[in-house]
């Protein structure tokens, strides 16, 4: 008899009840520490005071009126975020799902208003991860995400990862419209594209007129140790998929664009019922106004070179389970010799949630205000964990 909840995930036997921080508690009293964040969802911790004082404040004035009106949450949110990023206007959605969908429809409509129909292509790469909507496998390509979900949306270019030559030729094609990666990989194991690649990115759309879009649903909102990942290399996009990080733990995402990019989306292109309500709005100003803060970026820094350090500490000591470290920030990943999963289960009994990614690595996407004692404890458990394989 199937479950009364669709059994589409693989759940881990554990239940929380209640946070604090980087900790969880379950139902049954067990301490964790919380190093997936809800996939790099909870950036700023669980129950973090402010953020509950937001949501609270807002649910006791309104919690919906729909995008048929002023939702002066949403105009705040949207203000902050064009001032701190390159970009002009944003629409705001549930989900970075929800975001890859408004990205592509972008893309092809601003092609198909300047006259190019025929540029609806979008190019992406081996290892992508884009959501799981009919756009978002078919940006992916892989067996694992598109098996069984045929016929596919076309209209995507999948190029291997890291393949230059191939990514020269495919730009050349006059139906190309866009290119779009992940600046780091997350699902697909914590693979940061070198800064001079995304240069070369930037270099490449604006020689053949098209766009470039980055998703940072994983690695924006600070992860990386700068507002979004991209900054480190200088450029910018025309279009950025964000989500996850922005919320604290609150469905919220968002498409950044630059007025040039989103000159086909006019009334009535696109809509959302609850993208950018007033609840999700309320707690999106909340953790910008934390990690928008340059002192704040400067300590996700700090703390990021302490863990990486512990991480290459550890790695040493157990060369039989891991082979070394890689990312960005407190977005890293265990590169592992032993099976990733078996870790990842070792650390439940350790103590210590960490999330599995392809090319056998362990994500370790902590909150970005935890503490130099939650670094040195996630160090100890991770080497118990690594001790019983």
């Amino acid at each position: 008899m199937i479950p009364t909840v669709l059994p589409t995930y693989n759940r881990a036997p554990l239940a929380f009840e209640k946070g604090s921080g980087a900790w969880l508690t379950t139902t049954d009293g067990r301490r964790f520490l919380d190093f997936g964040a809800g996939i790099a969802v909870n950036s700023l911790g669980h129950a973090n005071p402010a953020l509950i004082k937001a949501l609270t404040d807002q649910a006791g004035a309104v919690w919906h009126v729909s995008n048929l009106y002023q939702i002066p949450a949403q105009q705040a949110l949207a203000d902050k975020l064009v001032e701190h990023t390159f970009a002009d206007t944003v629409f705001f959605t549930n989900s970075g799902t929800e975001a890859c969908e408004l990205a592509v429809k972008m893309a092809r409509k601003h092609f198909y208003d300047a006259g190019q129909p025929d540029r609806t292509d979008i190019i992406t790469f081996s290892g992508s991860f884009h959501g799981r909507s009919s756009a978002g496998i078919a940006a992916a390509g892989s067996e694992k995400m598109t098996k069984g979900f045929g016929p596919l949306l076309p209209g995507f270019v999948h190029l291997d990862f890291g393949d230059h030559e191939a990514l020269r030729e495919a730009v050349k094609s006059p139906t190309v419209a866009a290119i779009m990666i992940e600046p780091v990989q997350g699902e697909g194991g914590i693979r940061p594209v070198p800064d001079q690649c995304l240069k070369g990115l930037r270099d490449l759309a604006d020689e053949h007129g098209i766009l470039l879009i980055f998703d940072e649903v994983q690695c924006g909102v600070g992860r990386t140790g700068k507002l979004f990942a991209h900054e480190w290399s200088g450029i910018t996009p025309d279009i950025m998929m964000v989500a996850k990080g922005i919320g604290g733990g609150f469905p919220l995402g968002a498409v950044l664009a630059t007025e040039r990019a989103a000159n086909g989306m006019t009334a009535g292109t696109h809509g959302s019922t609850y993208g950018g309500n007033p609840l999700g709005c309320a707690v999106g100003n909340a953790v910008m106004d934390i990690i928008a803060d340059p002192a704040f970026l400067a300590e996700v820094n700090r703390k990021a070179a302490l863990l990486r350090q512990k991480l290459e500490g550890l790695t040493a000591a157990h060369p039989c389970v891991f082979t070394g470290v890689r990312g960005s920030g407190l977005m890293l990943g265990l590169m592992c010799k032993a099976t990733n999963t078996d870790i990842v289960k070792a650390g439940y009994d350790a103590g210590i949630l960490t999330v599995p990614a392809a090319d056998n690595v362990i994500r370790l996407l902590p909150p970005l205000n935890l503490t130099d004692d939650d670094i040195a404890a996630a160090a100890d458990l991770l080497d118990k964990a690594a001790s019983t394989i």
